[in-house]
């Protein structure tokens, strides 16, 4: 017997995001990013990724730290990297020790981690891991 597998489009459209102050971790992830905030949209504060997906800030007294990678451009990641070192964050080349002021260079590409204001593990890389 020959099994077909017919593979489906399945693309993430948003992800919901618990933040102690959505407005600001909005506007934080927003200008980390160099994307644009337009402020809320009823119950969330929704930042566009990209054509495809919506971060949506959501108000929350408590929750775990989650992790969110982000596959960039060469040139993002510097624009991102610059700007991450102009906030005076932390980061760093390992998940487990995201402040250790270097970057990784991984897969034949580059990559970073850093905190946002909610303690989320934010990871640039250059290298889709996926392809790898």
């Amino acid at each position: 017997m020959v099994h077909v597998r017919f593979f489906v489009t399945i693309e993430l459209n948003h992800t919901i995001v618990p933040a102690h102050d959505k407005e600001a971790s909005a506007r934080f992830f927003a200008d980390l990013f160099g994307l644009a905030y337009e402020g809320s949209s009823g119950h969330f504060a929704p930042v566009r990724v990209n054509d495809r997906l919506t971060f949506d800030f959501d108000q929350d007294d408590s929750f775990e730290s989650h992790h969110y990678a982000f596959h960039v451009s060469d040139d993002e990641f510097d624009a991102i990297v610059q700007r991450v070192q102009q906030a005076g964050l932390a980061y760093g080349s390992h998940p487990w020790d995201p402040e250790n002021r270097t970057l990784n260079d991984w897969n034949g590409g580059r990559g970073v981690y850093f905190r946002d204001l909610n303690g989320h593990l934010l990871e640039l890389l250059t290298r889709d891991t996926a392809s790898s």
